[in-house]
């Protein structure tokens, strides 16, 4: 399998997953209807352990531009790659996004609300301050690739156990740093999806809320290339 096409697949799998948790429980007549934010936050940490574990050998996993921007900003990914990675990224969370609308479809035309609709395709923040909700997702995504650049794989390889580390530190960002945004930690993650509201015929929808979508796109980068920074010139 070619890095790009792994990385498409396991974006897929990521955001079908991911928010497929999300759509399980904020639609309505969903029987996983008010699951609550563990749920939702174990979910995305599965998400994360699938995604990775089935695409690793193939390109590393990155799934997440602000993961190959900071590996590039790092000198362990070559630039000449970061478009074609990203550009991967970004149509398999549009076709995971699909997949989950094709799923639910029935439980979006049974949910009135057009926030609700939109919060399954990305993230909307509990309360709307740029500037806060910039430095949330800029903390959220710097510690995120701080957590994963001190991760080291064990000396015997154990498998699809590799990826657990990453999908629990997806998992304590999302249970105590996802309060404020809805932690995207990944501009494919939140754009891809986003753009899927905006081109799907759903019923009752309201705009895609473009007015906020450079935030979860700009601050996650912001905070990959702070993390680089600290990992590569000062942690490390």
């Amino acid at each position: 399998m070619s890095p790009y096409l792994a990385e498409l697949i396991g974006t897929a799998f990521l955001i079908v997953l991911g928010d497929g948790v999300v759509a399980s429980v904020i639609l309505n007549k969903s029987k996983g209807n008010q699951g609550g934010w563990i749920v939702i936050t174990l979910g995305w940490g599965m998400a994360v352990f699938i995604g990775v574990y089935a695409t690793a050998k193939y390109s590393g996993a990155h799934l997440n531009p602000a993961v190959t921007f900071s590996q590039a900003l790092q000198g362990k990914f070559p630039w000449e790659e970061v478009p074609a990675y990203v550009a991967a990224q970004l149509a398999g969370a549009m076709l995971g996004a699909f997949l989950v609308w094709l799923t639910y479809k029935k439980h979006f035309d049974e949910t009135p609300d057009a926030d609700t609709k939109l919060g399954v395709f990305c993230t909307i923040p509990a309360i709307r301050n740029p500037k806060y909700n910039f430095l949330t997702e800029f903390i959220a995504t710097m510690v995120f690739i701080l957590a994963i650049s001190y991760i080291t794989g064990p000396t015997a390889g154990i498998g699809s156990l590799d990826a657990l580390p990453v999908a629990f530190v997806v998992l304590a960002i999302g249970l105590s740093l996802g309060g404020p945004t809805g932690y995207a930690i990944n501009p494919a993650r939140d754009l891809g999806p986003r753009l899927m509201h905006f081109l799907l015929p759903i019923p009752g929808k309201r705009n895609s809320d473009w007015s906020y979508a450079w935030i979860p796109v700009l601050g996650p980068l912001a905070g990959a290339a702070a993390a680089a920074f600290l990992y590569q010139y000062w942690l490390h």
